[in-house]
């Protein structure tokens, strides 16, 4: 059997502080995650983060909760299964699933049912369009755990990334025309990047590299002028330093110097999740109208479109060549 395992972040069980504890505690304990040594960070995530944050992250996660549960994780469930859909009309017969990095479904509980039905040929398509160690190569970190412990191991095949895939620009290029189509187009658009520390990227780390792409790309593919669009960095953490601009910094910057509608955008996500719905959506919206701004319009992400689920068949596709995979009719 040949797998596509796709992989996103995670989130927690509920908007409940005992479940965000669960789910902060796993994410904030990854070393790939927090590059701190393990001595000094333990007491503050045990002793102050894990006691102090989850009541409050898990009143914003109440704010985005729907019928169907995580936001993020019912979006991430509907990609799986159109990507299924659309590899089977285009022949191929290929079992796709998801996972979450933290949380649940977990990386080792989806392997392991995968293994149980015979699985000899795998494609991890984390869904980071950039390229980070705190998020791709941890996905890989945890894949290769779980298969360390296989004595048959599966053909692995590992998409790194996507930041620069022409299929990927076109969904992103797509998505912001269609809300200016509605919406009108704004003083400028602001391209949101999940933050990464600085210091990560003064070790080699090439997420800032791989967003600037992106972001020059799409304006490109936008015919955008210089000083109608910019690059910004969200939802830091901690008091060292990180990638800037800070997108809440920005978005009161541009307030302030007279711009009155502002569109924000996330090349970095391919599903609306709390840092797009929440952070920006309502925070970023009380910060920009404080400054003075007058209305800040949010482009909903990539999510289930038939763009982006064209998106995912053609990079599965290309990791999937040569294998047997094409059904016999």
């Amino acid at each position: 059997m040949t797998a596509v395992l796709l992989v996103q972040l995670g989130t927690p069980d509920a908007p409940e502080t005992g479940a965000v504890r669960r789910y902060l505690a796993q994410f904030l304990s990854d070393p790939r995650v927090v590059e701190i040594p393990r001595a000094l960070w333990w007491p503050i995530l045990h002793g102050v983060i894990l006691r102090t944050r989850p009541k409050a992250s898990a009143e914003r996660y109440r704010q985005i909760w729907t019928g169907e549960g995580s936001p993020l994780l019912a979006i991430s469930r509907r990609q799986a299964s159109l990507l299924k859909g659309a590899l089977g009309e285009q022949g191929l017969d290929v079992t796709v699933q998801l996972a979450m990095r933290y949380g649940r479904p977990s990386i080792p509980e989806v392997l392991a049912k995968l293994r149980a039905r015979g699985l000899a040929r795998l494609v991890v398509l984390p869904l980071y369009p950039q390229y980070s160690a705190a998020t791709t190569a941890t996905v890989f970190d945890e894949v290769a755990s779980v298969l360390a412990g296989c004595r048959d191991l599966p053909e692995l095949r590992f998409v790194r990334g996507f930041h620069d895939d022409s299929n990927w620009l076109d969904t992103l290029a797509t998505s912001v025309q269609r809300h200016w189509d509605r919406e009108g187009r704004g003083d400028r658009l602001v391209m949101s990047f999940h933050g990464l520390p600085q210091q990560a990227i003064d070790r080699g780390d090439p997420y800032a590299a791989e967003c600037q792409v992106t972001a020059e790309a799409l304006a490109d593919r936008l015919s955008l002028r210089p000083g109608t669009w910019q690059l910004s960095y969200q939802s830091r953490l901690g008091r060292g330093r990180w990638l800037e601009p800070a997108t809440d910094a920005t978005l009161a910057t541009l307030a302030r110097q007279g711009a009155r509608r502002v569109d924000v955008v996330f090349p970095g996500f391919v599903a609306d999740n709390l840092e797009t719905l929440e952070e920006i959506a309502m925070e970023g919206r009380e910060t920009f109208i404080k400054a003075g701004g007058e209305a800040l319009r949010v482009v909903p992400c990539a999510n289930d479109s038939p763009a982006f689920i064209a998106t995912l068949a053609g990079l599965a596709r290309r990791n999937l060549a040569g294998w047997p995979v094409v059904r016999v009719t």
